[in-house]
Parts: C-alpha cells; sequence; structure tokens
C-alpha cells in the first residue's frame, strides 16, 4: 500500500511513501502519520492511499507509525466540507487543532473562572412547563442520532442554560459527547465552572485559549478511550475529532463573535452546523434574541423553533426612552435628569445600577482645533484613543504613546486640542463627581485584558461591593446579577447608523442584551435608553417584540436582496505597497467580472471598497464583495479567480460579519 501525505509543517507539496505491510489499510485516508523527511521526523496528513506504486523516479521511504487519533468516521468528511466552503486545505484545520493541543497556555491560576456558579450547586431542578416541553421535543433527536436543527428562542432569564443541561446530561446517558459554544472565553469558564458544579458525575473540559496543557493532555487521553465528555469553548472544539459526538450546543448564537477576527475568519456557528450534517446529529442553537438568519431558516430550511417567553425568576424590566436633545438643562449632558434620580434612588435602597456604553478608553479622539489634526496611529489608519492617564492608544496594534504637549504639524499648545466624544473612563469621571460616595468600577476590555482586575470586579460586583458598574460589550453576555435594579444606557442610538447591512439587528441585540441584566431577581427594575436621535429600532427594546422586529426586518433585506434572503462573500486583498494593492484589487475585479459573464452567473461584483480600516500593522487593505442568491455561484466565481497568481494576500470569507 502507498500513501500520500501532506505535511502539517513545512514542505507544501505532497510526498509519496510506502505503508508498512503491518498496517490495516482501512480508512488510512485522512489519518495523521510520521514519516522521514532527510534526516528528520516529522508529522503529516494521508491525502491518498493506493494499491499500485505511484510513477515517481525515485525509491519511496518507508512511513514510520501511525499516530494515536480518536476514531471519529465522520471527522475527515466534516473537515473536506468545511475546506471546501472557506476555500482552505482540509491540512489547514489539522495543523490549527495540533498547534493547539500542543500549545502551552498561560498559568490557569490567571485564567480561573471569573464568577462563582450563577445557580445553586443541584440537579433537583424544577423544570417550568416551557422547559420541560422543549427538553422532551429535542431529546429524542439525541437517542435516536439524527440531524436536526431547534432554535431555542428564550428571554433572558427565561432559563437556557437549564435546558441545556438537561440535554448534555441525556446525551452523557447514552454514552454520546457533547460540543457546547459560547462566544467569549470568559463566558466558557464561567459555564465549566458552574456545569461540574451542578453537574459533578460528568466530565467536562474547558478547550480554549485559557485551557492548561495538563488538561488538554487529559481531554485527548479520554478522546483516544472514546469516553462520553463535555466539552466547552468558543473556536476550537469544533475541530477536535470526537468518536461519539451526539449534540451541539450553540448558546448566545446570535452573536458575531463566533466568526473569528483573524483570517481565516471561519464562523463556530457555520462550521458547528455543517459537523451536525456530517455527523449526523442534533443541534441547539439557543438565545434571547436569535439572529435574523436563524429565524429565516425557521420558515425556509425547515429548523424547528421553541420558545421560552417567561423568566425563571423576577419579572421583564420596564422600559423608558429618554431624548438627550430634548434641550432640559441637566448637570452633565450624560446624564439625564430621569437616569440621575434613578441612580439616586437606588443607591439610597442599597441596590446596584449597570451604565452602558459601547465605547471604552477617556475620549474617541483628540482633534487640534488650530489645524484640524486627529492624532492617528502612524501603522493603523485609524484615531488614536485617548485614555485618563493622558495616553493615546491604538486598540488594533497596541500603539500608545503619550498626548504631546503640542501638535506635530501647526505646533499649537495642547490648551487648543478637543476632545471628542464620552468614553468608560470619562463615565466613571462623571458618575464619581455627581455620587461622589457611590462605589463605582468599569467593566470594559482595557480592564477584562487584565485577569485578575477583571476578576476581581466581577466578584465584587456580585458580591455587593460596587454599587455603580460602567462597562461595553462585555456586560452584555451571560453575566448574572441578581441585585441590579437599573440599568442605564447612554448612547443608544451609537451603533443604529453604521454602515452595515445588519447595523440595526446587532445593535438591537446588544441593547436588549444588556437591558436583560435588570431585574433578574426582583420584582421591579427599569432600564433608562438615552439617544441622540430617534430611530425605529428604539421601539422594539422590550424583548417580547423582538419577534417582529426580524419580520419587518426580514421584508426590508428580501427587497435588496440581503442576507439571509441572499448571499455575500468577502474577498480582501492585502500587501504591504498600496500601489500594488490598487493595482491588483482591480484586476481581480476584472477577472471577476470576465468570469460571470462567461459562466452566465448571476453575481453582482462590489467595490472595491476601502475599509474605515484600510491599514492594519502597515499592511494596506482593500476589500471585494460578491454577491448572489446562490452561494454555489460565488464559489466558482472565486476559485477562477485564485487560479491566477497575485502577490497580494487574498482572503475569502462567506457569509461575513460585522465585528
Amino acid at each position: 500500500m502507498f500513501i500520500q501525505v501532506k505535511l502539517l509543517h513545512g514542505w507544501q507539496e505532497p510526498l509519496w511513501y510506502e505503508a508498512p505491510e503491518e498496517w490495516e489499510h482501512k480508512n488510512l485516508e485522512g489519518s495523521l502519520v510520521r514519516i522521514p523527511l532527510q534526516k528528520r521526523i516529522t508529522t503529516g496528513l494521508v491525502i491518498a492511499a493506493m494499491r499500485q506504486r505511484p510513477t515517481v523516479p525515485f525509491k519511496l521511504r518507508k512511513a514510520i507509525a501511525q499516530e494515536l487519533f480518536p476514531c471519529d468516521t465522520s471527522y475527515a468528511s466534516f473537515l473536506d466540507q468545511l475546506g471546501i466552503y472557506y476555500h482552505l486545505e482540509p491540512v489547514r484545520f489539522y495543523q490549527r487543532m495540533r498547534h493547539f493541543l500542543t500549545q502551552d497556555s498561560a498559568s490557569s491560576t490567571t485564567h480561573e473562572s471569573l464568577l462563582t456558579p450563577q445557580l445553586p450547586a443541584t440537579n433537583n431542578t424544577v423544570l417550568t412547563d416551557e422547559q420541560r416541553v422543549a427538553c422532551e421535543k429535542i431529546m429524542p433527536h439525541i437517542i435516536n442520532a439524527h440531524y436536526h436543527v431547534t432554535l431555542l428562542h428564550g428571554v433572558t432569564g427565561s432559563g437556557k442554560t437549564e435546558v441545556y443541561k438537561q440535554l448534555l446530561r441525556a446525551a452523557i446517558s447514552v454514552h454520546k459527547s457533547v460540543l457546547w459554544l459560547l462566544p467569549e472565553v470568559t463566558l466558557a469558564l464561567q459555564f465549566e465552572k458552574t456545569v461540574r458544579a451542578q453537574l459533578p458525575d460528568i466530565v467536562v473540559y474547558g478547550f480554549h485559549s485559557a485551557t492548561s496543557a495538563k488538561d488538554k493532555r487529559a481531554m485527548w487521553h479520554d478522546l483516544l478511550a472514546q469516553k462520553p465528555i463535555v466539552i466547552i469553548g468558543v473556536h476550537l472544539p469544533i475541530l477536535l475529532p470526537i468518536a461519539h459526538l451526539g449534540l451541539i450546543i450553540i448558546d448566545e448564537e446570535h452573536e458575531v463573535g463566533y466568526q473569528e477576527k483573524k483570517h481565516p475568519k471561519i464562523n463556530s456557528k457555520e462550521a458547528a452546523l455543517i459537523r451536525a450534517r456530517s455527523a449526523n446529529i442534533p443541534i441547539v442553537l439557543g438565545s434571547a434574541t436569535p439572529s435574523v438568519n436563524s429565524f429565516f431558516n425557521v420558515t425556509h430550511k425547515g429548523w424547528n423553533y421553541i420558545q421560552l417567553t417567561k423568566r425563571f425568576s423576577g419579572n421583564f424590566p420596564t422600559i423608558k426612552t429618554v431624548y438627550l436633545s430634548d434641550g432640559r438643562q441637566r448637570r452633565n449632558f450624560w446624564i439625564s435628569q430621569e437616569l440621575e434620580q434613578a441612580i439616586k434612588q437606588r443607591l439610597s435602597n442599597n441596590e446596584q445600577c449597570i451604565i452602558f456604553l459601547n465605547r471604552r478608553g477617556y475620549s474617541f479622539f483628540v482633534q487640534c482645533k488650530m489645524c484640524g489634526l486627529i492624532f492617528s496611529c502612524p501603522q493603523c489608519s485609524v484615531s488614536l484613543t485617548l485614555h485618563q492617564d493622558n495616553s493615546l492608544t491604538c486598540h488594533y496594534c497596541d500603539f500608545n504613546q503619550h498626548l504631546p504637549s503640542t501638535c506635530s504639524q501647526c505646533s499649537a499648545d495642547q490648551k487648543n486640542f478637543l476632545k471628542k466624544g464620552i468614553g468608560t473612563q470619562q463615565v466613571v469621571t462623571i458618575l464619581e463627581k455627581l455620587f461622589p460616595h457611590a462605589r463605582i468600577a468599569r467593566a470594559d476590555l482595557d480592564v477584562t485584558l487584565k485577569k485578575k482586575m477583571w476578576q476581581k470586579t466581577l466578584h465584587d460586583f456580585e458580591q455587593g461591593q460596587i454599587d455603580i458598574l460602567v462597562g461595553t460589550q462585555t456586560i452584555t453576555k451571560g453575566l448574572h446579577f441578581p441585585r441590579v435594579t437599573l440599568v442605564g444606557i447612554l448612547w443608544a442610538d451609537i451603533n443604529l447608523h453604521f454602515p452595515a447591512y445588519n447595523a440595526t439587528e446587532t445593535a438591537l441585540q446588544q441593547l436588549i442584551q444588556v437591558a436583560g441584566r435588570a431585574g433578574r431577581q426582583s420584582a421591579e427594575s427599569l432600564v433608562i435608553v438615552q439617544a441622540l436621535a430617534q430611530h425605529a429600532a428604539l421601539e422594539f427594546l422590550d424583548e417580547r417584540t423582538y419577534e417582529t422586529f426580524c419580520t419587518q426586518e426580514l421584508e426590508q433585506r428580501q427587497l435588496l436582496a440581503y442576507p439571509p434572503c441572499g448571499r455575500l462573500a468577502e474577498i480582501e486583498v492585502r500587501h504591504t505597497q498600496e500601489e500594488i494593492v490598487e493595482q491588483e484589487v482591480m484586476r481581480i475585479i476584472h477577472r471577476a467580472r470576465n468570469i460571470i459573464h462567461t459562466s452566465g452567473l448571476s453575481v453582482q461584483v462590489l467595490g472595491p471598497s476601502k475599509p474605515g480600516v484600510h491599514k492594519i500593522k502597515n499592511m494596506h487593505l482593500r476589500k471585494i464583495v460578491l454577491k448572489a442568491y446562490d452561494m454555489r455561484e460565488i464559489h466558482v466565481v472565486y476559485q477562477q479567480i485564485v487560479q491566477k497568481r497575485f502577490t497580494s494576500s487574498l482572503f475569502f470569507t462567506p457569509n461575513p460579519v460585522t465585528q
């Protein structure tokens, strides 16, 4: 038997080897083998196997050994399908999975779970009628093992996690493993701790950037032994070979965080759907604000739709919208009279408040009013964010400098600098002046990157040692604070006009999610939504009207053939020289249009566009969008584009989402 092998590292062309006679010759394709290469031994992926010796003009060396690999009969097929969808060789996924398995993560002491378990550590929770019905509808698909997609639309605080726990317990009971994906590592850590505490008889592993090398080895050992386990993570678990995979759970399925930020921008949710179909198993997608795409798939692809309409405890908050442009006098522009009074009342009642702003730092940017210069990053096409210590930071490449005393363009003094916008640090400063006796803390990305500080902040807030938590997107996902009875949203319309077809959807989802932090265990709570201008989306801030919003949004997208009614794919072109990227992006567009014309395809070519951030770490970016009703036609066009060679790097992203 002879095998063709693609090396995981190094030489790019496939190589032929002779397989030892004692090897089992079935299912060699898709297996990993140890092979000699010059004077060293390396690992490769078998991409072909044949009994007849290939016609090569040299003596074939013998492969040394097959690597131990979990027996997942659908794994190779899944990676083939994923590779076709993203125009990548399957070996790329093996490389990534292997690299992460052998990579030693940071000390686990710096990645401890951020919170104590949110629910009592008990297996005796009594399900609500809605939860019980949801479990009864999904469990037969786990037991009988066939592909079935369920969209679980549960309002905030309705107990979706309890449904997931019942389902994974059912899967483990029939000797099947479960993948549970969440959009952030911090959430994955939290749910690991919760599941371990509440289901101590089930083996639970995390598989993400905070997982220790020891835990990875233990997980791999159990995968080889075909033990039924639960694996919790974000992007990486979907690439693992699992012998008896029985269920996939995608929590907070609407989150754009499931698409990776770096190329190749694999969307873990889409990959999970491919995996579930390939493995012929059920998959559950849950959210309080499901994506418009998922609602579309309920009616057009036959997905099962289950609702949890009641909160497990506590009542829905009262939503009040306040417009900052009303001209009324107040002590600070960003804090309306209504919000100030509401905060004061909560402080007197010893209750907690969350103040949400979708911006970090102290100010968006700094501008010289004498010459108009905006302080920008020298390596990226973005303005620098001002922080309270007078540092200017680029949040793309981490470039940092102190605020200059004079303008570099006109030499104007620092007193002539305008500080535009508002950030979380500035909000904290404002609140400290308005409420000098309140205990106030920040929860934004600058804090969460410092793991110990973030852990302490959340712990203190959970224990009632912080009165007001000022946060960004970090506090919108999965956190449960029983004492919070007020949520204030400072600038609700800030992202509603973002230049993206799904801007309204993602902005509204975020607003509903942060509003859902209020009243989780209280009879009365309030959400004050401050906006600068009116917008139709603000009519749907009560999450019980969210389905109506999705219906209207789908009607709008149908008119313009935007996803999910149509399909988009993005081609990003990158080069260190702007002239080259400009020339080659036009070559690509010309070639794409010729392909479409000669093949009679119904594909539109949009662009090229210069993205808002068109330079990152001295790399110039341009984007082209291919638009069609059928993604298969887009794949045909791109496949023919890349048959030509370009000096620029090309990156293909189907169904891109804005992050």
